[in-house]
């Protein structure tokens, strides 16, 4: 499967994004997160826009873009993009009590009424700026077997600065070998987009399930023992 690379998208969601040869999608109930995020719609601009509006020096690391917004402020970064796209998911289904986050010092910052999507934004900026990717590495949960990689799950090194890309998506083939799709905003803030595998050109925008504990991305790279999970 080779994808050729050009100025527009002609995906509209996740699960438009085609799979090699063999593969299958893993299921997921349309309910569940990895539903959700299979459903997110994606734009037809493959551009990556920073949040004052000016395009982002690099233009190589995007496969394509969520069509998810950014605040106009220097936030939603990484693992606030995480964050966002966890809420986002959780506002849809009604679960506001669900919506909840830690700061480094684990105090809990969780969603309350009005359960507006005005009220929903003004609390994703206060998550945004108290919290990152060291406070969310220690809220979610390890993943000791990489090969149970799902939809949702989130490589995260927490630091300051840390980074954070989530699981868009995962396929699997007969003989079990899995692929996965990844998702990330970065420094400044900046549309979150799907990340292209800088290692395969035949495969991209899927990063393969293997023996190699290490996964590049185009722009920053983690350990297999990175994989975490709400």
């Amino acid at each position: 499967m080779i994808v050729k690379t050009t100025s527009k998208n002609p995906f509209h969601t996740i699960d438009a994004i085609p799979l090699p040869d063999s593969f299958t999608r893993i299921h997921a109930d349309s309910n569940s997160f990895a539903g959700w995020l299979r459903n997110v719609p994606l734009k037809a601009d493959k551009t990556v826009y920073l949040f004052d509006g000016r395009p982002k020096l690099n233009q190589l690391a995007q496969f394509a873009v969520l069509d998810i917004s950014v605040p106009t402020k220097d936030l939603q970064q990484c693992a606030d993009a995480v964050m966002r796209l966890r809420a986002e998911y959780l506002f849809a289904q009604k679960k506001y009590d669900a919506i909840h986050f830690t700061d480094n010092e684990l105090t809990a910052y969780d969603f309350h009424a009005p359960y507006t999507k005005a009220n929903f934004m003004a609390y994703m900026e206060k998550v945004f700026g108290m919290c990152g990717s060291a406070s969310l590495a220690k809220q979610l949960n390890a993943v000791t077997d990489f090969s149970t990689i799902q939809p949702g799950d989130v490589l995260i090194r927490g630091g300051f600065p840390g980074h954070a890309v989530i699981v868009m998506d995962v396929a699997q083939n007969t003989t079990g070998k899995k692929i996965f799709m990844l998702a990330q905003s970065y420094m400044p803030a900046q549309d979150i987009h799907i990340l292209v595998n800088p290692l395969s050109e035949t495969t991209s925008p899927w990063y393969a399930v293997n023996e190699v504990k290490k996964i590049i991305t185009p722009e920053f790279w983690f350990y297999q023992n990175e994989l975490k999970r709400w």
